[in-house]
């Protein structure tokens, strides 16, 4: 199966190595040449010059990339993959999109006989390295079937999660999730430190409480406790995804106040950190609004 991959960023290049061993012919493509050239030295994988010249002859198109937005430029721009992808192949997005753009571009695809999946995937470097990732997906079951092994060689727990736009849809109100649970982690336990509390102590009590989270549990201890803020996963993706978030509840009509303030928050915290900000540096506007350190 020869399988094209676009998009070697910190977790597509994880994912891609998964697929650089039979029974997959892997053909590698990224924005950064070096990056593809790197990975082919270590891999078992081709490095194409451009995205056309990578989808040719693929069965399996992946993309991976920071939004729908890139997933379009690879589709449309200069050496684009429209032209090239072959009838009865199948695109699988793993980038965190957005409903809208993937429903057209499905639309797109298929009056070319191209099938298309979203599967944005969650877990971090460290699932994307072990071969672990969440995979929820949107599309058509027998499509999936015919891309099964691919996604399974790096994914765990795969989630149909309905018709295209599903998958983009889910991952993008999780992500939100995470966003409100580390500003309101960071929050409580900045009111916890003004008023003397070791926010040690203060964790292991909300740990093992109704409060807890993924974030009090997992990453404040590990990342802002420690000082260490290791740069997984960028605040400037995850203020993206609550965008996704905060626009797909104006679309439907649905009141989320919280979500839209999350969202502005996050889009504070990405002028003040930075672009290569990790996302749970945005513990450290808190911080700096309150003039404490949580550790």
């Amino acid at each position: 199966m020869k399988i094209a991959f676009i998009g070697l960023g910190d977790i597509g290049g994880l994912m891609a190595s998964h697929l650089a061993r039979d029974p997959f012919d892997l053909v590698v493509w990224n924005r950064t040449a070096s990056k593809a050239e790197e990975f082919a030295r270590t891999h078992k994988a081709s490095v194409a010059r451009t995205p056309a010249d990578a989808v040719r002859d693929a069965s399996v198109v992946i993309t991976c990339l920071p939004s729908s937005v890139e997933v379009e430029a690879v589709l449309h721009g200069e050496n684009g993959m429209l032209g090239s992808l072959r009838k009865g192949a199948v695109l699988v997005d793993c980038t965190s999109g957005d409903p809208p753009t993937s429903r057209s571009i499905a639309a797109e695809l298929g009056g070319r006989g191209v099938d298309f999946i979203d599967a944005p995937v969650s877990g971090g470097t460290t699932a994307a390295k072990s071969g672990t990732l969440t995979v929820m997906w949107g599309g058509e079951l027998a499509v999936f079937e015919r891309v099964r092994p691919v996604i399974e060689a790096f994914g765990k727990k795969i989630v149909h999660a309905g018709e295209v736009g599903a998958g983009d849809a889910i991952k993008a109100v999780n992500n939100a999730l995470l966003a409100v649970h580390i500003l309101s982690a960071a929050e409580g336990l900045a009111v916890l430190v003004k008023e003397g509390v070791d926010p040690k102590v203060a964790l292991d009590v909300i740990n093992a409480s109704s409060g807890r989270s993924n974030s009090s549990e997992n990453l404040i201890p590990q990342r802002v406790i420690t000082r260490a803020f290791p740069r997984t996963f960028r605040l400037a993706l995850l203020e993206k995804d609550i965008g996704i978030a905060a626009v797909m509840a104006d679309d439907l009509q649905v009141r989320t106040p919280l979500i839209s303030l999350t969202a502005e928050r996050f889009h504070e915290a990405r002028e003040l950190l930075g672009e290569e900000a990790d996302h749970v540096e945005a513990v450290k506007m808190v911080e700096r609004e309150n003039g404490v350190e949580i550790k």
